[in-house]
């Protein structure tokens, strides 16, 4: 009985801080203002395995966040509310590029995005799913503070969404929190 008690014990532990960090997620984001998306690392694959760079995606803006493929609440969640924010774009007649990083470059490759990407039926052309090296997705997550740490064989996380301007500046983070996230951009 001892031994289960344990790993149970440890799966709340790591549940509730995951769960404190989903709440507070735009409290680890970076100040706005203060990155552009030149200042971040540009080598990363998208799920067709072509090479990608941020400063390359337009001229309009960038919705960018970063997801674990594997994610059963916290990504398919953020996804759900971007692709309200994707409506609530059309209907205004703004451009956006939705830009999902993943956090797990060891088992989130080009195949991997593909697969996410059909099974969420995520199909146009403005969303991109990227891979990158592991130094690059942690000092991506690092300047724009997502919070993540591996679990067992699990990426816990936390939950937040960055908006960059026409010019590459950070304007917005939104976070599950955020009351209106349509009129935030």
């Amino acid at each position: 009985m001892a031994a289960l008690v344990a790993p149970v014990t440890a799966l709340r532990r790591a549940a509730a801080i995951a769960g404190l960090i989903a709440l507070q997620g735009a409290a680890f984001a970076a100040p706005l203002g203060s990155v552009r998306l030149e200042q971040l690392p540009q080598a990363w694959h998208d799920e067709l395995g072509h090479p990608v760079a941020l400063t390359g995606l337009g001229t309009h803006r960038v919705v960018l966040t970063m997801a674990y493929a594997r994610c059963h609440r916290i990504c398919p969640n953020t996804l759900r509310q971007l692709e309200q924010l994707q409506q609530v774009l059309d209907g205004r007649g703004e451009d956006a590029d939705f830009v999902i990083v993943g956090y797990d470059p060891e088992t989130e490759d080009a195949a991997t995005w593909r697969a996410f990407r059909a099974r969420h039926g995520l199909n146009r052309g403005n969303w991109h799913f990227l891979s990158g090296s592991r130094g690059d997705t942690e000092k991506l997550a690092r300047q724009l503070g997502f919070d993540f740490w591996k679990y067992d064989e699990h990426v816990m996380h936390d939950a937040q969404v960055l908006v960059f301007d026409a010019h590459g500046l950070l304007t917005a983070a939104l976070a599950p929190g955020t009351r209106d996230w349509p009129a935030a951009p």
